[in-house]
């Protein structure tokens, strides 16, 4: 904790604590031959420039020129919308110095809104009788056309995701491409594919045919390229699937190769998508790529509220640039990631609001001392923020900070493995941030030595099964992580199987300690999924089902992990020198593991903890508490919570649990804070 303030006063400090050494200004109505020093036009050339490419160049131009003057740069972008054209590209040629680093941020007290859409203007009345035919009759007074191709759009993407996906926003929100049913799913029926599959002991089938209940899809006859999306075999792997054929008369789908990975199983839901038959609610848009004509139902009177569609792929590209920083920018509407930073040092997202985005808000890798604090991140494709810094086989940390975010409604179009936070690498922290809203896990980490502490999560894993709000798995020599004062409540319902887990050490992975939580109807609250060498300390269970599940999946289902010299477990542990320094001095328990009955989860231990309703402990697969240490724990007795009707789990000072070792929990740090680094004061943080 102590570390990650400093960083902040040192970040604010380079932002705020010097007189900049030069300022430039970028506004809409600028030009690009003007000089850049002033912020409004003056005399001859005086006046701001008109892009950001334009300020990075003459950045560029004085430091190869040795004018750039001591001190901070600061480029300043006047209020209005900058529409991005293509990709901006940084290399080290345009990178700051700890004594002049260089922010690309809003005027202080404007809007700033970067963009990588076009705006869809004069929409018109549909009178087309072969689209109006199409369409349901209560929708043929509502939907409205525009010419893409008259707006000089001829790029439409894709209806799958993947980083060129086309997209339409209305109102700051996505809407929907017109799909059936419009909300939930409907089931797989007979598979007809007639090739066995199996996964996990389950049998599927490898190829995607199967029939259908109803006749809904007779209305689809007009309809040249329909897309299902589901959970084809399991509730934790979705895909988007493209529609070769129907068989009205067998009620009949046939998909498109390539398959399901995992096949198809009866009973899995799945929607259909991008058809004009189905535009049949407020919101829904259907694209007909060929003509170029945008259909849409909007939700609120057109002329309300602006229309965009995504266009441009990537946004802000930098490759080996350091202390370069972005604050108090908006950035919205393309089909890619907003953020891709690679190598470098010191480089900074902070104040920013990263919404409407067909991919992730940022992906950073390598280097060293990246930062995103403060942002409001939301409504994406796919995840929020990637994060992979550090050197694994040195054990050097990447001391990469994510802290103090908002992240909601993400994973809108990719629904599993796209966490709002992906964790990889050595020696990072994620702290401080507000995760929800969102249908799978928030945080999904690898590697070493992370620090995951004081996040709020809730009203995650919402649409999935055999999911975790913080999920790891499938490597033993991921350790020294510790998931610490976090507040876990009301995670999702869905379950068809295994259900949802606050935190979820998957598949025997180990060295994790879990210390000084609090999980509030958070499913099962920690599960241990046949892992060893973790600790289960210091927590607070209420109303979990179980407070803690550890099993010994290694001798049972999963011991073929272990018999496979090719299965990830095994060629994971030997990609790693770990019977060598400094592996063999950090985690000693790795060095002779292969000999020490590998399958066994071994050397756990669950002490100190509060459980109070639901349930307490499941020890599965031959474990007993002789074999898991299981001490001085306050189970199913009042514990004297201040207020927990409230959701004030703080424990009053006559507590028994004290009498047991329990330490207090910080409870007033964790959570999001106020900072001038902050987007939004007060966050908006309640589910749709």
């Amino acid at each position: 904790m102590q570390r990650l303030l400093l960083m902040l006063a040192v970040w604010s400090l380079m932002l705020n604590g010097c007189a900049a050494g030069l300022n430039l200004h970028v506004a809409p109505v600028g030009n690009d031959g003007w000089s850049g020093r002033q912020a409004v036009s003056g005399p001859g050339n005086a006046g701001p420039f008109a892009s950001i490419e334009r300020a990075r160049d003459e950045i560029r131009k004085l430091k190869q020129q040795n004018k750039l003057p001591p001190g901070p740069i600061n480029v300043y972008l006047r209020e209005g919308t900058y529409v991005l054209a293509k990709t901006i590209e940084f290399t080290s040629a345009d990178s700051g110095t700890e004594q002049a680093p260089i922010t690309y941020r809003a005027y202080p007290g404007e809007k700033a809104q970067i963009i990588g859409g076009r705006l869809v203007r004069d929409f018109q009345t549909v009178t087309d009788p072969a689209i109006l035919k199409r369409l349901e009759p209560a929708a043929r007074d509502h939907v409205l056309q525009a010419d893409l191709k008259a707006l000089g759009i001829t790029d439409f993407g894709q209806v799958s995701p993947g980083g060129n996906k086309f997209e339409l926003f209305f109102a700051d929100r996505p809407m929907t491409l017109a799909r059936w049913p419009n909300d939930g799913y409907t089931k797989v029926g007979d598979l007809l594919g007639g090739k066995p599959n199996q996964s996990h002991g389950f049998k599927g089938d490898e190829v995607g045919k199967f029939t259908y209940e109803g006749d809904r899809p007779n209305r689809w006859k007009d309809e040249n390229d329909i897309w299902l999306s589901g959970y084809w075999f399991w509730d934790w792997a979705d895909a988007f699937q493209k529609v070769e054929s129907i068989d009205t008369d067998k009620r009949a789908i046939s998909i498109k190769t390539p398959y399901h990975n995992y096949g198809y199983r009866k009973g899995q839901r799945y929607f259909a998508m991008n058809l004009l038959a189905e535009l049949d609610s407020p919101g829904e848009w259907y694209l007909d790529r060929q003509s170029g004509v945008l259909y849409f139902w909007p939700p609120a009177d057109v002329t309300s509220a602006k229309a965009y569609v995504s266009v441009l792929g990537n946004m802000i590209v930098m490759k080996d640039v350091s202390y370069v920083t972005w604050r108090g920018l908006t950035f919205e509407f393309n089909r890619g990631t907003v953020f891709t930073i690679t190598g470098g040092k010191h480089d900074l997202i902070a104040g920013c609001t990263l919404c409407n985005i067909g991919g992730r808000a940022a992906s950073v890798t390598g280097g060293e001392g990246h930062g995103i604090v403060g942002c409001d991140i939301h409504d994406l494709g796919d995840g929020g923020v990637s994060v992979d810094g550090g050197d694994r086989l040195k054990l050097t940390p990447g001391n990469y900070v994510v802290d103090n975010n908002h992240f909601y409604r993400y994973s809108r179009n990719s629904k599993t493995y796209r966490p709002a936070v992906g964790l990889n690498g050595v020696g990072n922290r994620v702290s401080h941030n507000l995760i929800d809203s969102a249908p799978h896990m928030a945080i999904q980490f690898s590697g070493n030595e992370h620090a995951i502490e004081f996040n709020e999560i809730h009203h995650v894993c919402s649409d999935t099964d055999d999911a975790g709000a913080i999920y790891t798995g499938r490597d033993w020599t991921w350790r020294g992580n510790v998931i610490r004062y976090n507040y876990f409540h009301d995670m999702g319902t869905y379950k068809s199987w295994v259900g949802v887990q606050s935190v979820y050490l998957d598949d025997m992975a180990s060295g994790t300690t879990v210390y000084g939580n609090i999980i509030y109807r958070g499913g099962r609250g920690v599960l241990l999924g046949g892992g060893r060498n973790s600790i289960v300390d210091n927590n607070i269970f209420v109303d979990c089902t179980p407070a803690v599940h550890i099993d010994q999946r290694g001798v049972g289902w999963a011991k073929s992990f272990l018999d496979d010299p090719d299965n990830t477990m095994l060629k994971s542990l030997r990609a790693t020198p770990y019977k060598e320094p400094p592996w063999s001095t950090r985690y000693p328990e790795l060095v002779n593991i292969l000999d020490d009955e590998p399958g066994k989860a071994k050397y756990n231990a669950v002490t100190h903890n509060i459980c109070v309703g639901g349930k307490w402990l499941d020890l599965a697969n031959g474990l007993t508490d002789k074999t898991v240490k299981i001490e001085n724990n306050l189970v199913n007795e009042d514990p004297h919570f201040m207020d927990a009707a409230k959701q004030d789990f703080r424990l009053k000072p006559d507590s028994p649990a004290f009498k047991l070792g329990f330490k207090p929990i910080p409870v007033e740090q964790i959570g999001l804070y106020a900072h001038e680094l902050r987007a939004s004061w007060p966050p908006a943080s309640q589910p749709e």
